[in-house]
């Protein structure tokens, strides 16, 4: 059983130029409080074959976490265009969002990205040297969510008062991102 699951994450610019921030919001629930700090970090993967490249764009810590839906505003920085290898500038990146409480990570949310020159021109006859403020960026808002056990170290309450087991050696099977039904009528819903 995981206490927090993720409700929603709203993109507030996107579309938007490659050297914007990102600036998102992020809706959970938490079915206990939790006494420490949950910390969410932004990840921007170039090149997927070579981790050495993925930029940490930003991390927040948000907490002490009440019980119930929560939400909070992020923004993290615009990959630095001089760690992008310029043949994976164009097309296709990743985005990850991940959470991660007391040094474990419990979720995982994927994002596609795809940056191309924001006239068709450009995009037909790309110029030699990348002009990264022509550049746009465009998110696909189909996550794809990895969730994992934790040992949450709380307890919920059930509804008859009694206290009820939470974290990795009481969990169930957690479904991978290809179990998760992306036809969902939600948007962004989880």
């Amino acid at each position: 059983m995981s206490i927090v699951t993720i409700r929603n994450v709203e993109f507030l610019n996107n579309p938007a130029r490659f050297l914007d921030k990102y600036h998102f919001r992020v809706t959970f629930e938490c079915i206990a409080p939790l006494p420490d700090d949950i910390e969410w970090r932004l990840i921007y993967v170039s090149c997927p074959g070579n981790e050495e490249l993925d930029q940490e764009l930003d991390d927040c810590l948000v907490g002490p976490v009440p019980a119930g839906v929560n939400s909070f505003e992020f923004e993290g920085s615009a990959p630095q265009p001089q760690k992008i290898p310029t043949e994976d500038v164009l097309g296709v990146a990743a985005l990850i969002l991940t959470g991660s409480y007391k040094d474990q990570e419990f979720v995982r949310v994927g994002y596609y990205q795809n940056t191309e020159y924001d006239n068709e021109d450009m995009n037909l006859n790309p110029p030699s040297m990348i002009q990264f403020d022509k550049l746009v960026r465009d998110i696909n808002m189909k996550p794809r969510v990895t969730r994992f056990q934790i040992k949450w170290d709380v307890a919920p309450q059930n509804t008859n008062g009694f206290t009820v087991a939470a974290g990795a050696a009481t969990s169930a099977a957690v479904p991978s991102a290809n179990d998760i039904d992306m036809e969902d009528p939600q948007p962004n819903g989880f």
